[in-house]
């Protein structure tokens, strides 16, 4: 692929919007976008491993997303175990990763059984981890964080005097990973969504206005290419 090693992000978050869009605008109910929407999951596992990205978090399924049709939300679900169910002899074989972030005990019985044998089958791969933003919040995120230092507070852990940015992060969802170096957005939208408030601080933001069902590999290595041209300084003058 075209993207110099040298500037290819760590990690990589992506919010995949537009699935139900691109079903619309070719007549088709909403679950036949979310089902086109797995395929471009695969090519982008497929180009994040080829780029010898280390990291990559997809928003799967937001908190809020609970509150769409009981139809919609049991397919997704479905959908959910059936990619997982289908995907993880080629996770295996490509040396993927897989991990969940979220309030997981929210999801199906049987989604979180699947879940969690493909995280145990793809536990000793050494390539991409694969991250799955499920039932994720950023909001909520950040509140179980501060419950989670209170509990370490009161169990005599930690002192009040020891939380800094770095000890609040270790009380986080994404506590074993790196914050995204690259948030890309697929559909045009202009915003976060909910989505890992706290670690994009920092990150460079690559907005598409392509729907997500049709984003491909060439995409990817787009956005990586214009990720390598920017120039990151965090606050200080070079």
């Amino acid at each position: 692929m075209p993207a110099s090693s040298k500037n290819v992000p760590r990690h990589i978050a992506i919010i995949m919007d537009g699935n139900g869009r691109w079903a619309k605008g070719r007549g088709l109910p909403r679950i036949k976008g979310h089902e086109a929407g797995a395929q471009a999951v695969r090519e982008c596992v497929e180009g994040c491993g080829e780029l010898k990205v280390e990291y990559l978090t997809l928003y799967a399924f937001s908190a809020e997303n609970w509150q769409r049709p009981k139809t919609e939300v049991i397919a997704l679900m479905r959908l959910l175990e059936k990619f997982l169910r289908e995907k993880t002899p080629e996770l295996i074989e490509k040396n993927v990763r897989l991990q969940a972030i979220g309030r997981l005990t929210d999801l199906p019985a049987s989604s979180q059984q699947q879940l969690h044998k493909t995280i145990e089958q793809t536990a000793g791969n050494t390539g991409l981890t694969l991250i799955l933003a499920l039932s994720y919040g950023g909001r909520l995120e950040i509140i179980d964080g501060i419950k989670s230092l209170l509990r370490a507070i009161e169990l005599g852990h930690i002192d009040r005097a020891m939380i800094d940015v770095e000890m609040f992060s270790k009380h986080l969802y994404t506590r074993y990973y790196p914050d995204p170096d690259l948030l890309i957005r697929t559909s045009g939208e202009m915003r976060l969504s909910n989505f890992l408030l706290w670690q994009t601080s920092y990150t460079e933001m690559y907005i598409t206005p392509k729907l997500w069902p049709d984003f491909t590999k060439k995409d990817l290595v787009a956005a990586v290419e214009e990720f390598g041209r920017r120039q990151r300084r965090y606050g200080v003058v070079l």
